[in-house]
């Protein structure tokens, strides 16, 4: 009796086959938070360098337009903002503030910057950082400039700085843990306004303004 016992055992124990599949049950895990970490880290990157591109491209068309800018130009650019975003959804989930930073004109002691005029674009609700339109008009509360603390800019007299504000709240391939908790993506950029005489924005055709 124990040699009938002894023999089934011993073929068992000497039997190797499904030492791979266990060996790569173990594995699997390791292996999927790898790959979708990886993939959730590319993704995470991607959106940041897209948030930043669309605040450059933003500040920079803006500043482009020549001579007067129209609310039919905001448009035009916030449809560059759209197109640069769709790949991440960026209308549906974040944010485009865009204000024209200038000289307030005031005398000394009054005397600083201003938001002449501003528009928004995008459905995620986000407060301009630096203040609305109007803001430092007829006082010095923009003395400084905008912008983070040690990195505030200003404009000179006569002339305007396009003045971008960029917020997305990032929209996880996978799930937001890989990321930590806080999903919101800031970018800003800022860029000179080139050959324009009349810094007051005009609408000519009556369009709806995109108001913040």
């Amino acid at each position: 009796m124990p040699i009938t016992i002894k023999r089934p055992l011993s073929r068992i124990w000497s039997r190797t086959e499904g030492v791979a599949l266990t060996e790569f049950a173990f594995a699997l895990p390791l292996v999927l938070t790898l790959t979708l970490g990886g993939l959730e880290t590319a993704n995470y990157a991607f959106a940041h360098m897209r948030i930043s591109q669309l605040a450059m491209t933003t500040a920079d068309n803006a500043g482009r337009v020549k001579n007067v800018i129209d609310e039919a130009n905001i448009y035009e650019v916030f449809e560059g903002a759209d197109l640069v975003g769709e790949q991440i959804d960026f209308t549906e989930n974040g944010r485009v503030v865009l204000s024209s930073l200038q000289d307030n004109g005031l005398p000394a002691g009054a005397s600083g910057q201003m938001i002449n005029w501003q528009r928004c674009f995008g459905d995620l609700n986000v407060a301009p950082a630096y203040g609305g339109q109007g803001q430092g008009r007829s006082n010095n509360s923009l003395r400084d400039g905008m912008g983070p603390t040690g990195n505030k800019i200003t404009s000179l007299p006569n002339t305007a700085v396009m003045f971008v504000e960029v917020s997305y709240e990032y929209q996880p391939l996978i799930d937001s843990i890989w990321i930590g908790g806080d999903r919101t993506i800031r970018y800003e950029s800022a860029f000179n306004v080139r050959e324009r005489v009349n810094q007051n924005i005009t609408n000519t055709q009556s369009l709806t303004v995109n108001g913040c």
